[in-house]
């Protein structure tokens, strides 16, 4: 019987672990759609959402509302099963990713040695749900924006595991809290400097977001692969999205920018908890995301294809060879 208490109390400590990652994500996530309005409204002058609430900030729950009491329509020709299923898997894979991820030097979920091919592991899974939202939806629309996305996550990806092994080269570890205390000195982006924008370049692409937007181009495709969904389904692809943005975000910050850690180790700046260094990092990059929505314009998807093939991929795999040679001529110190 005590066997069996502890076990019960361990499962309840474990579910509320989850619960205090997941609900500040959700509302991270909500208020970040806000932002975005706010941002590209502000840069093109406008004053975004103003209406609901104190300058706008009920907006993103007045949205969520909105979504959850629409109809849910289901197109009578599609593969209602899969079409159902296909938002759940994106939004599922958006939220597991965040059992490995440190957000502090001793807040997180399960810290595993091998977190990093954990992470890569889900966000390449993630492709599968689009191409069968695509697929399942018997839209021609539909299903070429999921080609579309399909090819550039996967073609982008390829770059950002060649850049990773940069920084395991140079680590030693594949646990994300050692590669974060490995950064005490130097945060890996001033050596690692092109590794550092073509990674994040990189995560535009993983996300789908603009200027590599092609999987959602209006002009051409409408939504893309989403244009079928409505209500509540919508409203997941839609969660799925920007929570990979705040994930692609935090491994940015965890691989380049030193985690949680503070820029100086001083005692001025370690009196700052370091999950609000974490959350700086963080929202600094979706600051950037969004900006660079809101100023730059759609690529070719010929331009799109040559910039990960041609340039991003020879380029990480240049740095891999320089990495390797320099720890290997160092006695494998960095």
């Amino acid at each position: 019987m005590f066997i069996e208490n502890n076990l019960v109390m361990e499962s309840l400590i474990d579910v509320l672990k989850i619960l205090a990652i997941i609900l500040p994500l959700l509302i991270f996530i909500a208020y970040l759609t806000y932002f975005e309005r706010k941002v590209i409204g502000f840069m093109q002058l406008r004053k975004g959402p103003n209406v609901v609430g104190p300058f706008g900030l009920f907006q993103p729950f007045a949205d969520g509302i909105k979504l959850l009491t629409k109809e849910t329509i289901v197109p009578s020709n599609s593969n209602k099963f899969l079409f159902i299923l296909s938002p759940i898997i994106t939004f599922t894979l958006a939220l597991i990713a965040w059992a490995v991820i440190p957000i502090d030097n001793d807040i997180v979920l399960s810290n595993i040695n091998v977190g990093i091919m954990y992470i890569v592991a889900v966000s390449s899974l993630s492709v599968y749900g689009i191409i069968m939202a695509g697929w399942a939806s018997n839209s021609r629309y539909a299903f070429l924006g999921s080609l579309r996305s399909a090819a550039q996550m996967i073609s982008y990806e390829v770059s950002i595991g060649l850049i990773i092994i940069n920084i395991l080269i140079t680590v030693g570890s594949l646990n994300l809290s050692e590669i974060v205390l490995a950064q005490k000195n130097v945060w890996y982006f001033l050596p690692h400097f092109p590794m550092f924008i073509v990674f994040f370049i990189s995560t535009l692409a993983e996300t789908n977001r603009a200027p590599f937007d092609l999987p959602e181009a209006e002009a051409e495709l409408v939504a893309g692969y989403n244009v079928e969904y409505s209500s509540l389904s919508f409203g997941l692809f839609f969660l799925g999205e920007y929570g990979n943005m705040i994930l692609m975000s935090s491994m940015t910050t965890i691989l380049f920018l030193g985690g949680w850690l503070p820029p100086v180790d001083n005692e001025i700046f370690n009196l700052i908890p370091g999950f609000v260094w974490f959350f700086l990092k963080v929202s600094f990059l979706l600051f950037l995301f969004l900006w660079i929505r809101a100023t730059l314009p759609r690529f070719r998807y010929d331009q799109l294809m040559r910039l990960g093939w041609k340039v991003f991929l020879p380029l990480s795999l240049f740095w891999v060879i320089i990495t390797s040679s320099y720890v290997y001529f160092n006695n494998g110190n960095f």
